[in-house]
Order: C-alpha cells, then sequence, then structure tokens
C-alpha cells in the first residue's frame, strides 16, 4: 500500500434490535431521546449567536477570508475562502468510491456531488479513478481524465464493495493514490480504517435522520395513526446512531457538507476538530444560471398564462418524506378558504411519484411535468417566482435548494439547521416554516402577500449567497486544497498545503 497503514481492528457486532418497543424498550427509548435531547440543548447553547438569523449559527467572521492558519484548523466552511483559480501546484491521483455513478439526469444527490465535483477536479488536471457499480452502459463523464472501474452489482442491486477494494488494492500497488475519497459509506469503514489518506463526504448521517423521523411524525394528518413500522424504524435509527459514533473514527478525514453536519460530528460524534472540515455543496453554476428569457419561453411551453400573478415551483421526487402529503392538504385548505387570493397563483411540480396525481387533482393552475433534465430544470427555475421545498428529511443541503439560489430564486423550506445555517440563513433571501400543514399555509399567504417584487429582491439577495458558496468552482477549489493538504501530509516530502494563505491564493 502508498498510504500509510493504520490498524484495521476487529468489527463489531451489535446485537439487533427487538422488533418493537416492549417496556425495557420503551424505557431505553425515553432514555435515549432525553439525553439526544440534553445534547441538543448544549450543542445550541454552546453555539454563538448570529444576529438577524432564523438559528443559532455556527462560527464566523466578519470577513472570512481575511483568516489565515492552518486548514485543519479552520472554525468555518472552507467554501469562505478564496483559493488560486491558477494551475494546481500538483497533479493528484484521486481515488473515488460511490456506490452508484449517475446516468442521464436520474441521480440522487450523492451521485450529482460526485458527477459535480470529480468533473471539475478532472478539468483542473487531475486523474480520478472512480470504483462504482456498473451503470448497465458507458457511464457519464466530463474529462478523459475519470477513469472507471466498474464492479458488477450483487444479486440485490447493491454495490459489492469487496471487488471494487479488491481493484482499488491491486491499482493503488501499481502506483500509490495521493488521496482516497468516499461518497459517505461507498468505501466501508472496515476498508477505510487502513488508509490514513482517506476523506469521506457525508450527505446524511443517522442523527439527523432521528430528526427526519420526529419530523415525519410530527407532520401526521388529522385521524393518521402511527404504525408499528415507524416505531421500528425509529428504534432502528437510533441504534444505528450510536453504530456510526463507533465506527466513525475509521476514517481519517470527515468532509461536512453542510455547517450544521460539522458540528454534529465535532460534538456528538466526538471526532476531533483537525479531521472535520466543512465543505458545502455546491451546483454548476453554468447550467443553474439566471436567464429569464429561458424562464420566459418555459412559461409559454407550458401554458402558463400571462397574466399569472405568481408562479411557485416545487421539484424532486415526488413522495411523502418529502413533505408532499402536508403540502398537498395545505394547498388544498388554502384553496377553500382563500379563493381570491389563490387566484392566478400557479403552480410548476418538476418530479414524478405517487404524489403527482395529487397535485392534479387539486385544479388546473397545477402542472406537473414530470421529471427534468438539468438544462431542462435551469429554465424551470428561471420561470418560476419562488421555489417551495416542504422535505421533512433533514439530511444535508439540498441540491434543489442550491439551483433555485443560484437561478436568482428565493426559497421557502422546511425550518432544518443543515438548511437555515447555511443556505437560506436570513429572511433576506426567504421564508422558513414549520413541518405543518398550519405553518405552511401561513407561510405560503405571506409569499402571495410578499408579491413579485419583494420576491425579486430576496432572490437577488440569494443568488449573491449562492454565487459566493454554492458553485461547482468553489466546491471543487475547496476539496482540491483539502487533497493537497491530505497528500502532502503523507508525502512526507516537506510540502505543506495545509497552511492557507499560500503565495499563490
Amino acid at each position: 500500500m502508498g498510504a500509510k497503514q493504520r490498524g484495521m481492528g476487529k468489527r463489531r457486532h451489535c446485537p439487533a434490535p427487538p422488533p418493537v418497543l416492549h417496556s425495557h424498550g420503551f424505557r431505553y427509548f425515553l432514555f435515549v431521546i432525553s439525553a439526544m435531547s440534553l445534547v441538543g440543548l448544549f450543542y445550541l447553547a454552546s453555539k454563538p449567536c448570529r444576529l438577524g438569523g432564523f438559528f443559532l449559527g455556527s462560527r464566523q467572521l466578519d470577513d472570512p477570508s481575511l483568516w489565515s492558519g492552518r486548514l485543519d484548523e479552520l472554525p468555518f466552511a472552507w467554501n469562505h475562502l478564496r483559493f488560486s483559480a491558477s494551475p494546481p501546484p500538483r497533479r493528484l491521483r484521486i481515488a473515488l468510491f460511490v456506490k452508484r455513478w449517475p446516468k442521464g439526469d436520474r441521480a440522487g444527490g450523492m451521485e450529482r456531488h460526485a458527477l459535480t465535483l470529480h468533473g471539475a477536479l478532472a478539468l483542473r488536471g487531475h486523474a480520478t479513478h472512480v470504483f462504482t457499480s456498473d451503470p448497465g452502459g458507458p457511464p457519464d463523464r466530463s474529462s478523459p481524465n475519470m477513469l472507471f472501474h466498474l464492479s458488477p452489482p450483487l444479486r440485490g442491486g447493491g454495490f459489492d464493495a469487496a471487488a471494487a477494494w479488491d481493484q482499488f488494492a491491486r491499482a493503488n500497488a501499481a502506483l500509490p493514490f495521493d488521496v482516497v475519497h468516499s461518497e459517505s459509506v461507498g468505501l466501508p469503514h472496515l476498508f477505510a480504517g487502513n488508509l490514513s489518506n482517506v476523506a469521506v463526504s457525508w450527505h446524511g448521517i443517522a442523527y439527523e435522520a432521528v430528526h427526519s423521523e420526529i419530523a415525519q411524525d410530527l407532520a401526521r394528518l388529522p385521524g393518521e395513526q402511527r404504525s408499528s413500522d415507524q416505531v421500528k424504524r425509529m428504534q432502528e435509527r437510533l441504534f444505528r446512531v450510536v453504530d456510526e459514533v463507533k465506527f466513525f473514527d475509521s476514517y481519517a478525514h470527515h468532509v461536512a457538507t453542510s455547517d450544521h453536519v460539522g458540528d454534529i460530528l465535532r460534538r456528538v460524534y466526538m471526532i476531533p476538530d483537525e479531521r472535520v472540515h466543512v465543505i458545502l455543496n455546491g451546483v454548476d453554476e453554468q447550467i443553474f444560471r439566471r436567464d429569464a428569457e429561458k424562464g420566459t419561453a418555459f412559461r409559454r411551453r407550458h401554458r402558463v398564462p400571462e397574466k399569472a400573478k405568481l408562479v411557485v415551483g416545487m421539484s424532486g421526487r415526488l413522495v411523502k418524506d418529502k413533505g408532499h402529503p402536508i403540502m398537498v392538504e395545505a394547498l388544498r385548505q388554502l384553496l377553500e378558504e382563500e379563493p381570491d387570493s389563490m387566484e392566478w397563483v400557479f403552480f410548476l411540480v418538476a418530479g414524478d411519484g405517487p404524489w403527482g396525481d395529487r397535485y392534479r387533482e387539486l385544479g388546473p393552475n397545477f402542472l406537473v411535468l414530470g421529471p427534468l433534465d438539468r438544462p431542462s430544470l435551469s429554465e424551470f427555475y428561471n420561470a418560476i417566482d419562488v421555489f417551495a421545498h416542504p422535505t421533512l428529511r433533514a439530511q444535508g443541503l439540498d441540491q434543489t435548494v442550491l439551483e433555485a439560489m443560484n437561478s436568482g430564486k428565493p426559497v421557502m423550506v422546511t425550518r432544518f439547521a443543515g438548511i437555515t445555517e447555511s443556505a437560506i440563513v436570513s429572511s433576506e433571501m426567504g421564508y422558513v416554516f414549520a413541518p405543518s400543514v398550519q405553518r405552511i399555509k401561513e407561510t405560503l399567504s405571506r409569499v402571495i402577500r410578499d408579491g413579485r417584487g419583494v420576491l425579486e429582491k430576496k432572490g437577488e439577495v440569494a443568488r449573491r449567497r449562492a454565487l459566493k458558496l454554492f458553485t461547482a468552482t468553489k466546491m471543487a477549489a475547496a476539496f482540491e486544497r483539502l487533497f493537497l493538504c491530505i497528500a502532502s501530509k503523507n508525502a512526507g516530502d516537506g510540502s505543506d498545503f495545509c497552511r492557507y494563505p499560500l503565495s499563490t491564493d
């Protein structure tokens, strides 16, 4: 192995949780919830207040770009820094582990993150070797510097990590990789424990999943009963938090894709500060950008009347955990209670899923477009006045929110810390709401009262923040410096890319 070896250790086996919460399990459940509540209180109390924000914010300076020191001691997101756009001081050989590679435009946030990031790094001259499942056809690539090592999927369709690790071991023995990047657990912790040059990006962790379960339970509609499956799922996710706290230490470096996750990794998962790096998600600013003409053409193509006073957009999977049941119910009630204010308000819904038909049933002002490719999504964002994102999943920093912001649109979004501490940090750029029918109704009514003029001002503030922090260029520059920093630590040649600023910055 070219990288410094680390002890793998014995795998810990946790006993399977009981299928339902009997009396002992229920007491344990209450204990864990109480403990998590106390952790949350201490966690929030220890964070300095950001005046004017929705939530307590992560540590920030008046001008973060003036900061200097060691990057492994950086107390805020790397995206705030200014890295050189000059050619990199050295070309890196990178190994990427990701369970699936995007096939066309139907890809999850993690797969899109991998494609956007490593496509940008490849264009910078770095060679990325992608270890992933065979997608059943030629994989999408944006540069000849991206080389693919495909493994047949397991019988159930999952990623064969052991086969990918064997491929990696052979390639690494022939010519050692400078850095290994794992998208979530693409590289399992049993293998990652062997490497000191591995960095894992987290796009959702169990602690956030517990929060998601709480939000979904609170969002139950009247008469909807809590199922035994929900109780079991909550219990399993609580145990998953414990498991993650144990095995996360196997990864040498952790990349949090939101400020909130960075704080959780440090304070709850107890990962040493110097091993946690916050690099916020970014989207391709060449695709997602403001273009009023494309927006107008998109409206005409989908027959949105010119006299529409407001166009609200939603995109993504139209499923329960994305908040569509409570959004549909909120809209149904508003149509009954405030028919005059809802007149000439149109809704464009991009995506597919079982709740698409529910939107169609609300009336002719609801246009369900189906899934869109990225160029069409760019036109979609430019066609709307505000982007609504009622998600009940408190995991990561949603790509759709960043796409809308880059397109100059304000966002109305569920009040989850992953979003409100990094993206929609004040009322100047959007609206936040608790995940309930009543709060969504109140927020939609506020949006309609504010009107297009106010929304355009909020959208411009959102766009400025997005161009500063949430572009693919900014994300790739931060990852490039992190990878150079990790490689220099392991090279032992006297180079030190962990200092900031360098003479080239």
